[in-house]
């Protein structure tokens, strides 16, 4: 990590020895942060009343595009955690728009060059970004770098006069294969919440969500959500919000028990249809060819019929 964004980090949370830093550094910290609580716009506090957004813009990849959650009515085919959440936002501000921009396979530094200028054009009040989680998983990222480029990007969105929600990555050490990134991801979450405390944005903590833990929640390739993944996180983002919701928790069924012969062939199907495919791709420095967004343009918000809850 850079020492300028080690200076930060120290300042931000009270880590490190500000005896050990040369006294005009430390003294330009205290006063950055103090200038951006003074200029950047507060995020809803609990209790608040009826939310103020009406400009919602979602940026990120497969994550907030939808992967997982298919729907045939919705633009792109995919539905996801965002237009769930825009679905309720939508319900208390008649004059609600909502644009998505996040696109499949995006790293960091993409979302950051392809999204963050046409996202600052449509002028939300509402931002949430989601980056980095294919450079961590694909690309051997470092958690440090990522969120030095990271950190320019938030001050801008908040600066503009946004309120930005950021997700912290999900906590895979159950898993076989992504749980080797876990100490990474850890990492930057924790770099991630230093740049949400910097610049007062809200953190909807994918990490801490229990929930996820159920393969329930997830999709066939073990990456991305299932309907029900994506349901559960919809709420809890509201609920960061401080948003009142009708996302009603639902219980998934419960998956039928396996031995341990059966789950290593469940293992072996998605090593070959998922996770070698995956792999091959990266080696090859090939991309899927997914260029457009599902919603490129700020407008309103189409809901589906809602989830059926399982017996």
């Amino acid at each position: 990590m850079s020492a300028e964004f080690d200076l930060a980090t120290a300042s931000s949370t009270g880590r490190g020895s500000l005896g050990q830093q040369a006294p005009w550094a430390a003294l330009f910290a205290v006063l950055r942060r103090l200038w951006t609580w003074r200029h950047a716009p507060p995020v809803l506090a609990p209790g608040s009343g009826p939310h103020p957004w009406r400009r919602f813009v979602a940026l990120g990849d497969s994550f907030t595009e939808g992967v997982g959650d298919p729907e045939s009515r919705s633009p792109g085919g995919l539905r996801g955690w965002a237009d769930r959440v825009a679905e309720e936002l939508s319900s208390k501000q008649p004059d609600f728009a909502y644009a998505n921009l996040a696109i499949r396979g995006r790293l960091l530094q993409q979302i950051l060059e392809e999204q963050l200028e046409p996202a600052l054009q449509i002028k939300p009040d509402l931002v949430t970004l989601s980056a980095g989680g294919n450079d961590l998983v694909f690309r051997n990222g470092d958690p440090d770098r990522l969120a030095e480029r990271l950190d320019p990007a938030v001050s801008r969105l908040r600066s503009a006069g946004a309120s930005v929600v950021l997700f912290t990555g999900p906590d895979w050490g159950a898993t076989p294969v992504f749980g080797l990134m876990r100490g990474k991801i850890a990492i930057f979450n924790e770099n991630l919440r230093v740049i949400a405390d910097r610049y007062g944005c809200l953190v909807a903590d994918l990490w801490a969500l229990s929930e996820l833990h159920d393969p329930a929640m997830w999709d066939a390739d073990r990456l991305h959500f299932s309907p029900l993944g994506h349901h559960t996180i919809a709420a809890m983002v509201l609920e960061t919000l401080s948003v009142p919701h009708t996302l009603e928790p639902y219980d998934p069924r419960p998956l039928p028990l396996r031995n341990w012969r059966e789950a290593r062939r469940d293992d072996l199907v998605w090593a070959r249809d998922y996770f070698a495919p995956w792999v091959i791709r990266r080696l090859l420095h090939q991309s899927e060819a997914y260029q457009a967004a599902k919603r490129p343009a700020a407008g309103p918000v189409f809901a589906p019929s809602p989830l059926l809850r399982r017996s």
